[in-house]
């Protein structure tokens, strides 16, 4: 390769440093080419003026050349979307990501780890890969976490959302600050406050409702309130007289001196319907050995005894005999919980490390 052609490019190529230019074109300048003779003529002179033009040159090169890299680093780059859910606005302006949906037409794309927000006037809904729906109402936090062939995952962090659900039980699943909701089929509506305790409600079939081994399952028409640190509470229909529900949430969530645990152990027991029977199936774990008898004596009195279950199997809480007490509320079988619970509860322990 002559020399020649680095300089003015009369001399023969070398075809490595043709595969060079070839790379490094896509940032060629429409400068005019550099008249190195007139800039050493310019540099000579201003040495002998005294004029600090390199220094000032260099400094400008130097911009330049920050400015150009900074150009470079900021142009947009076109990547392919992610896995994620479509989301449409229904009102307002919902934001994914950064970026508030579009006002006409009004939809968007909400990929695994960004976050749909809905200020005080704004309401989004997302299509969660063809097995239902989510609505999201003013004020609310919902990130995307999980989509996969099996699995779809997302996190209330604030506010409520409204789920239609048709998949196969548990493969959507709903984390909040102190439980994660597990669908089996259903529709249900869940509001987590800003303390992180919500509620979840049931419109159609039932929800698992889980944290750190407490359980509750809230069939069609019930209700659960759950705390960060307590996990749910116990679940109880919607239509349950006051006095009952009143006095579970003291048992639940309150710190209570042994009388009025006791008294209202008992506000409980005197007050279930024949259909609250599946309240006290859950009280059943929940109060001391001392207590669970009056519990176990309340139950059989709503609901005969299911073969297969004893009292004193009962009252040491076989899991065989809880599992049948629960399959004769007809309120689905427990087997469908066992099941999913059994996936998803190693999956949650280890997103909590």
């Amino acid at each position: 390769m002559k020399n020649d052609y680095l300089w003015d490019r009369s001399g023969e190529p070398d075809p490595e440093l043709e595969k060079l230019e070839a790379s490094l074109g896509r940032f060629r300048t429409e400068a005019s080419e550099l008249d190195l003779s007139r800039m050493a003529r310019a540099a000579a002179s201003e040495r002998r003026s005294g004029w600090p033009m390199p220094r000032l040159a260099s400094a400008a090169l130097l911009a330049a050349a920050c400015a150009a890299a900074l150009s470079l680093l900021l142009r947009p780059v076109s990547r392919p979307p992610g896995p994620g859910w479509d989301v449409e606005r229904l009102a307002g302006a919902p934001q994914v990501g950064r970026a508030a949906l579009p006002a006409n037409g009004g939809k968007g794309r909400l990929q695994v780890g960004e976050l749909l927000v809905t200020d005080g006037a704004s309401r989004a809904s997302l299509t969660v890969e063809e097995i239902g729906e989510v609505s999201v109402d003013p004020g609310s936090r919902i990130r995307l976490v999980e989509t996969g062939a099996t699995r779809k995952r997302l996190a209330v962090e604030l506010g409520t959302i409204h789920a239609a659900i048709w998949a196969p039980p548990g493969e959507f699943v709903v984390d909040t600050p102190s439980a994660t909701a597990v669908d089996l089929g259903c529709a249900y509506t869940l509001q987590v406050e800003a303390d992180g305790s919500g509620t979840l409600h049931t419109t159609l079939g039932w929800v698992g409702f889980h944290q750190d081994g407490r359980e509750s399952f809230i069939p069609a028409g019930a209700m659960c309130r759950t705390q960060p640190k307590e996990g749910p509470g116990t679940p109880v229909f919607e239509d349950a007289p006051e006095t009952l529900s009143a006095a579970l949430r003291t048992l639940d969530f309150d710190e209570l001196s042994p009388q009025a645990r006791r008294q209202a152990i008992r506000t409980v027991l005197r007050e279930a319907r024949p259909r609250d029977a599946f309240t006290l199936w859950h009280l059943l774990p929940r109060v001391g050995e001392e207590e669970r008898p009056e519990v176990v004596d309340r139950l059989t009195a709503l609901v005969p005894m299911p073969p297969g279950a004893t009292r004193r199997g009962t009252l040491l809480l076989d899991p065989g005999m809880l599992d049948r007490w629960w399959n004769a509320f007809d309120l689905g079988d427990i087997s469908v919980w066992r099941f999913w619970e059994q996936k998803e509860v190693p999956r949650t322990k280890e997103a909590s490390r």
